[in-house]
């Protein structure tokens, strides 16, 4: 009898150990909404014109998007269900409706170290990203809105050190949800110590082939330097640049940062070699879950003259202030 109360009592101790151990399935709800206003510093704000990238091109009070993403965690599998509403989807859809699926995929932690998902992904490209919680800028980079939004397809996510990460990848070609065009596109993506190196291609000549480096330092304890470096070829044509994102924390609630980025086209796509210098000044101050950011914006272009003054005439800068409020939950 004794050594059966002993077994019972360690069977039971075993029981409520793995209950201890094995975390209890979850669903959560989060995401965030942002709005802004714009205001041109160099033309009036009635001249239809904006910047040469993705996101923030009204002037007046205009309106971000609402992020609404559902996710659910099992012992080892979950899905995520990220969607988008507003202009901004909008924009990162290339046209349609206010809905936009931002990313809708399941995975599943085969062991410790690698973890497989299928669905559609935001892209592993690139510095900035589309939600606005994960950018210190309100307004996004041309080497952003060059690259790709999403990826559609299988990854393979390996942790191969404490610091060091692989990333492999088979999809659709670059933001294609439904693949008529046939053929498919391969990723990579390297990762040692915070310093990203990522690939990819296709051989449909929607992207082509593009080579980046993302990441950054954290040079003391209140100053980050933040690098994105890419070279993208389609055919002979693409796009080049190069971004540097220092910010300081003055307080806990209050940073400033700087994007500095030169971009140009290359090849058929720019047969006159112009490039672009744009510098973004943003503060962020922290309250709650409310984040406001005032920005100010200038980009200049080294020949070509797309933009026009408060003069009415052709010139090749554009400047403009921006106040936005986003909010996370």
């Amino acid at each position: 009898m004794k050594k059966i109360i002993t077994l019972s009592m360690l069977f039971m101790a075993s029981v409520l150990f793995a209950q201890e151990e094995a975390p209890a399935p979850s669903l959560s709800i989060g995401g965030s909404v942002d709005t802004y206003y714009q205001t041109y510093l160099s033309a009036p704000d009635d001249i239809p014109q904006a910047f040469g990238s993705s996101f923030a091109q009204q002037t007046g009070f205009a309106l971000g998007m609402a992020n609404i993403i559902a996710s659910y965690e099992g012992e080892s599998t979950g899905a995520v269900a990220d969607l988008v509403f507003g202009t901004k989807g909008i924009e990162a859809a290339g046209g349609g409706n206010d809905l936009y699926i931002n990313q809708l995929y399941a995975y599943w932690n085969v062991s410790e170290s690698t973890t497989l998902t299928m669905g559609r992904w935001n892209t592993y490209l690139g510095y900035e990203v589309i939600s606005p919680v994960g950018n210190f800028n309100y307004s996004t980079s041309y080497l952003f809105s060059s690259g790709p939004f999403s990826m559609v397809g299988l990854k393979a996510d390996f942790a191969l050190g404490d610091d060091v990460s692989l990333m492999l990848a088979f999809m659709n070609p670059t933001d294609v949800n439904n693949n008529m065009i046939g053929g498919y596109a391969l990723g990579a993506q390297l990762g040692v110590s915070g310093q990203y190196i990522n690939l990819y291609y296709d051989d449909k000549e929607v992207l082509g082939f593009e080579i980046d480096y993302t990441g950054g330092f954290d040079v003391s304890d209140s100053f980050f330097l933040g690098i994105n470096a890419a070279y993208q070829d389609n055919d002979g044509s693409g796009f080049y640049g190069a971004a540097l994102y220092p910010q300081i924390a003055t307080s806990d609630s209050f940073s400033v940062g700087l994007r500095g980025e030169y971009f140009g086209l290359h090849g058929d796509a720019n047969p006159a070699e112009e490039n672009v210098l744009a510098l973004t000044l943003t503060g962020s101050y922290t309250l709650e879950n409310l984040i406001i950011k005032p920005e100010i914006r200038l980009d200049s272009w080294s020949d070509a003259m797309p933009y026009v003054d408060s003069d009415g005439m052709a010139t090749d800068s554009l400047a403009a202030f921006t106040l936005a409020a986003i909010y996370s939950f």
